[in-house]
């Protein structure tokens, strides 16, 4: 591995701290926020499943991103993945959940227009589309497990002390499911770019073969970590106690099900289970994590009927970080690309 590889890779390092801060945050948002699970207890849950999920089921929805512009060489995904974690990093600083999956796939279309790559329509509405269903699936998954819960509870004669231990257990869990589908599905956003780009040797390790791939992914899934245990408490108080006031037993929801979001888009097992039974089965794209855990506090507060008690200002605030989250990186991308190109001479594209 040579120096100048390391410092290309940094931008992808730099992309996998600003995920951490941001969309790894909403994981245990709201059970933080309910103060249910300590934030040093889901920093460490966060860091060890991320990086399996990374590590295991990270190249289903990697290639889902690739079709959409296969950036050819490492200065050139240096520069998309340093715009998208520039501008993720600067949401986060305004205390804004914005989507990761946004940034990349804007500074990828930048630098589409700069090489003059096509950008593929079908394949960029099938991924802008999932920025509109995504969360609106975990809104609906959201009341449906709500009141399935409610339901559980109200019936149950479990005294208010083993509930309380139960819904901590919960949370726990749900965390770790979690933290597994958001390095299996988000961790594209931060290594994909550069699959194109690298070529590394499979490695033996403990009897375990490490493709070159799951190298890349293994180096994002630690950079993830670093985002978590270092910047994420703000976000985290955004989206799990402002809002939207939620329960333990909401908060619980709340992960579960986005969650589920996560995993049915970068799942290879269960599309190929699927399509083997010619069922439609839903693309192999990242999605928006961030975008998934609000939908699903909107479900709630649906289920609930306190829709009215939503903060829709802070809400209004968020949709318009996701509208200038694509712009802003994208608008970035083609200018540091030109500056790359011509001024310290750099080929980012071939």
């Amino acid at each position: 591995m040579g120096f100048e590889f390391v410092i290309f890779l940094s931008s992808g390092l730099f992309m996998g701290w600003s995920l951490g801060a941001n969309d790894a945050a909403n994981i245990f948002g709201t059970a933080v926020g309910t103060h249910m699970v300590r934030f040093r207890t889901a920093a460490i849950i966060c860091c060890v499943f991320i990086v399996i999920g990374a590590v295991a089921s990270g190249s289903g929805a990697s290639k889902g991103l690739g079709a959409l512009g296969s950036v050819n060489t490492l200065a050139g995904a240096f520069v998309v993945s340093f715009c998208a974690a520039f501008t993720v990093m600067w949401m986060t600083r305004l205390g804004l959940p914005v989507s990761t999956t946004q940034a990349i796939v804007g500074a990828i279309i930048g630098w589409n227009v700069y090489s003059g790559n096509p950008t593929d329509p079908a394949v960029l509405s099938k991924i802008v589309s999932t920025w509109v269903y995504g969360p609106i699936l975990a809104a609906i998954f959201a009341i449906g497990i709500f009141l399935l819960v409610r339901r559980l509870v109200n019936s149950s004669t479990i005294h208010m002390i083993m509930l309380d231990r139960y819904t901590r257990t919960g949370l726990i869990l749900a965390g770790i499911f979690g933290a597994y589908s958001l390095g299996a599905n988000n961790i594209a956003n931060v290594m994909g770019v550069f699959v194109s780009a690298t070529d590394f040797n499979a490695v033996e390790l403990v009897g375990l073969r490490i493709s070159g791939i799951q190298q890349l992914f293994l180096l994002g899934g630690v950079a993830i970590s670093v985002g978590v245990v270092t910047y994420s408490k703000r976000v985290m108080m955004t989206v799990g106690n402002n809002l939207f006031k939620l329960s333990p037993v909401s908060a619980f929801v709340v992960i579960v099900s986005t969650a589920l979001v996560l995993f049915l888009f970068s799942s290879q097992e269960l599309s190929h289970w699927a399509l083997s039974r010619g069922l439609p089965a839903l693309p192999l794209i990242p999605v928006s994590q961030s975008q998934a855990c609000v939908g699903a506090v909107i479900g709630i507060s649906i289920a609930k009927g306190a829709w009215r008690s939503i903060n829709f200002r802070l809400l209004g605030k968020i949709s318009l970080g996701w509208v200038a989250t694509p712009i802003m990186a994208s608008v970035l991308s083609y200018m540091f690309l030109f500056f790359m190109q011509n001024v310290f001479m750099q080929q980012v594209y071939q």
